[in-house]
């Protein structure tokens, strides 16, 4: 236990966790930038969303230390090719729920807005995206928190973080560093989701809230 206390308290330990925080931020912000207008694109073509959908599910299918490893001879070692394969591992659960949210909105309901004289973009902006939002943050949260897991891998490519203490700990055959870094990480993950989950309640519309409940009750 007081190894494990010690790990926390070395003074390199806080750079370490606010450069993990940095991969999460940036690579969740980026990827949400680049996911939802691509998403927004292809809303109106049933090919287009599907290419989209499965060029998402092929992305999701690599694993993160292949991807943090492509990046490599690209950007080299630190940062740059952390953030960047981060980046590229942030993208698809955001993608595909964006695509899958905005698609599953009921014509109806988009005629019936049409019909009531709202342009392309404010049918986009004031009906279709708020139902889609639930769908939304939860590809933004599952984004997130794959974020914070698959930085742990950083350290295989000098880009430092928590990872450092659990590939530190297993060098010095210490099970206490390693689990200082690996609680570090789980608490951070946990922390996101919860976090996300709050932002998907604040932004989700009353009304859809209300029939969610209900929904779930009637089940």
């Amino acid at each position: 236990m007081d190894r494990f206390i010690e790990t926390l308290q070395r003074p390199d330990f806080i750079e370490n966790l606010i450069i993990h925080i940095e991969y999460t931020v940036l690579a969740t912000l980026i990827g949400l930038l680049v996911a939802i207008p691509v998403a927004v694109l292809v809303n109106r073509s049933d090919a287009a969303s599907t290419f989209a959908i499965n060029v998402g599910n092929i992305g999701r299918a690599v694993p993160s230390l292949a991807v943090l490893v492509l990046m490599f001879p690209v950007f080299g070692l630190g940062f740059d090719s952390v953030l960047f394969a981060l980046t590229l591992l942030a993208i698809p659960p955001i993608l595909i729920n964006a695509v899958v949210g905005l698609r599953q909105v009921s014509a109806q309901i988009l005629d019936s807005a049409k019909g009531m004289g709202l342009s392309g973009r404010q049918v986009l902006t004031g009906i279709q995206i708020p139902i889609a939002a639930p769908i939304i943050f939860a590809g933004i949260r599952t984004s997130a928190v794959q974020v914070v897991a698959s930085a742990t891998l950083a350290t295989f490519i000098g880009g430092g973080a928590l990872g450092d203490y659990i590939v530190e700990g297993f060098q010095r055959n210490d099970t206490a560093i390693s689990l200082a870094g690996a609680f570090s990480v789980a608490v951070l993950a946990v922390i996101t989701e919860l976090g996300f989950a709050a932002l998907e309640r604040t932004f989700t519309p009353k009304g859809l809230r209300i029939a969610q409940k209900r929904g779930r009750a009637t089940k």
